[in-house]
């Protein structure tokens, strides 16, 4: 592109034409912004809720055993979480930051390392990854000292990291875990039942996740449905996982789904790393003197966006995925939604009208191919 040239739509919008689903329960709105502003179309398919518990007898219950004696060691693992916590305990009138003013605090990541600074507290250290395997690996490495005897209090995200739990037993620590809040499936499970039909079915382009819990949420539904068979083939065929970091995709990679991650686990770095994934998918095709790139439901023509039906689509899809290649017309009938004799000759017509250039050729009797 020139100086003197405007950017094409498809340079303005590099999302324009997929569709791309948020399983998020907390700031959806704020991603799908994100990713609506660089022209996706955003499917909202919450796959987990958060149930805070600042009056359940169960963390009151661990707050207590937490101020029973000095703690050394504390594990902050969320900001949300660790927040929730002195804020409950300070509703129940417990010096709980008081009690932990002595111990070396350790935040999973700036979150968390934020909800310590803002409780009054010092964070010791945190981990480049944001992991809690890399948190687990740092203390048996007795960077903060042997861990036989001493206390732990680890602050729960939902998930209750049995093997970090473990590990920290096992090295002789007595480990107190907090249980902030906990991950259940929506109320309204509707949408995500869809999420896994529309995924299945090919009609979504990419799934973002922001938490393993969601990442298990959806599984869990696809199973219910009987269909995390045909999903887990989906994500790894037709649809992308695209997860904010390792511990979100690790419930994926269990399953056998390959993800994409950002280097950094924000929002943000997960939106550009949609942008960059997608159209990466696709890449453009040379077709005589023009340029042709097929995205989820509609294709980009010299940098300009149209959106096709499902039949056309169906039809330029076969073909641009064998440019050059003549496709039996008896082939192309079983990609056309409904079928039927004429369904791909209807179909041809109309994409030869909405691409606006000669790029569909019909060869003799034997089909059609995407043009030189």
């Amino acid at each position: 592109m020139t100086d003197t040239e405007a950017p094409s739509q498809a340079d303005q919008l590099p999302l324009a034409g997929y569709t791309v689903a948020v399983t998020a329960a907390r700031r959806k709105e704020e991603l799908g912004a994100l990713l609506e502003r660089r022209g996706a179309r955003v499917v909202y398919a919450p796959a987990i809720r958060i149930v805070p518990l600042p009056d359940d007898a169960e963390l009151a219950a661990a707050t207590r055993a937490v101020l029973e004696r000095p703690v050394d060691l504390v594990v902050a693992t969320t900001g949300v979480g660790f927040r929730g916590w002195l804020e409950a305990a300070d509703a129940w009138d417990l010096p709980l930051v008081e009690h932990l003013r002595s111990a070396r605090v350790l935040a999973r990541g700036p979150k968390a390392r934020g909800a310590i600074r803002g409780g009054g507290l010092i964070d010791a250290w945190s981990p480049d990854s944001e992991s809690s395997a890399e948190v687990l690996t740092h203390l048996l490495s007795g960077a903060e000292g042997p861990l036989e005897g001493r206390r732990i209090a680890v602050q729960l995200h939902g998930d209750p990291l049995l093997d970090f739990v473990a590990g920290l037993r096992q090295a002789g620590a007595e480990v107190l875990t907090v249980p902030v809040y906990r991950w259940v499936l929506p109320e309204d499970v509707v949408p995500v039942r869809r999420l896994v039909e529309t995924a299945v079915s090919g009609g979504i382009d990419a799934i973002t996740f922001t938490s393993a819990p969601a990442a298990a949420g959806l599984l869990s539904v696809a199973g219910e449905l009987g269909l995390l068979g045909e999903l887990v083939e989906a994500l790894n065929r037709c649809v992308m996982a695209i997860a904010v970091g390792p511990v979100t995709a690790a419930p994926l990679d269990e399953a056998g789904i390959p993800t994409h991650q950002p280097e950094r686990a924000r929002l943000g770095a997960l939106a550009r790393e949609v942008v960059a994934r997608l159209p990466e998918r696709d890449p453009a095709l040379k077709v005589g003197a023009h340029t042709l790139q097929v995205r989820g439901f509609a294709v980009v023509v010299d940098g300009g966006l149209i959106d096709l039906p499902p039949e056309p689509m169906a039809v330029l899809r076969e073909l641009a995925r064998r440019p050059g290649v003549v496709v039996p017309s008896a082939e192309l009938t079983g990609f056309v939604p409904g079928g039927g004799d004429d369904a791909v000759e209807k179909a041809v017509t109309g994409l030869r009208a909405a691409l606006g250039a000669p790029l569909v050729e019909k060869v003799g009797t034997r089909g059609y191919r995407l043009g030189a």
